[in-house]
């Protein structure tokens, strides 16, 4: 009799478990198919992978849609994130400066943060630049998967974040590989919530 509880009991929080991970999937897709910009003080852009001083397809897609929102004149300042890679010589800012001002964005218009390795220090790199400006408002660009926890991580820090995810990531053509990034957001979600906030 106690094990067939127990067993019950098992069940129950699977099915419940299983439920919130479905809740939160579905949360994460919803948050990335809005696009929030608006006037603000300034674009942050969520590094990514560099390929021998080359921006790789995804970043290139998150760099493309930054261009888009300056050109727009959302704001009138670009911080670029994300550091060195392991076996690098370039930071990830580095190497999107270099492709943004090669793309209309003035190099005084550009601000960085090299240190960065995970999104949570980016972001908080960010806010400490916002803070020396006297910024408040800030567009994110990433892809759309990314955006909830990203959201989530500036507003903690104290940014009036609004998100505006890339429609260009070769990431959001591949559905497979888009479902593997959105299940791997809601570890990495969670892990946010109870672990680094």
């Amino acid at each position: 009799m106690k094990l067939r509880y127990g067993l019950i009991t098992l069940a129950v929080i699977l099915s419940l478990g299983l439920f919130f991970v479905g809740v939160l999937c579905l949360w994460i897709y919803e948050q990335g198919s809005k696009d929030e910009a608006t006037q603000a003080d300034v674009i942050i852009v969520l590094g990514a992978t560099q390929w021998d001083g080359q921006p790789s397809p995804v970043l290139k897609a998150r760099l493309d849609h930054a261009i888009s929102l300056y050109n727009k004149r959302l704001a009138p300042s670009v911080i670029l994130t994300g550091g060195v890679g392991k076996g690098e010589q370039l930071s990830e800012a580095e190497v999107s400066r270099n492709y943004v001002v090669k793309h209309s964005i003035p190099d005084s218009a550009i601000l960085m943060e090299q240190r960065g390795q995970t999104s949570l220090q980016s972001i908080r790199a960010a806010k400490q630049i916002m803070d020396e400006r006297g910024m408040k408002s800030a567009i994110l660009v990433s892809d759309p998967f990314h955006m909830l926890r990203i959201l989530r991580m500036a507003r903690d820090c104290g940014i009036q974040a609004y998100g505006s995810p890339t429609r260009t990531s070769p990431i959001s053509k591949n559905k497979w590989a888009e479902f593997k990034y959105v299940v791997r957001e809601c570890v990495f979600y969670l892990k946010y919530l109870l672990f680094e906030r």
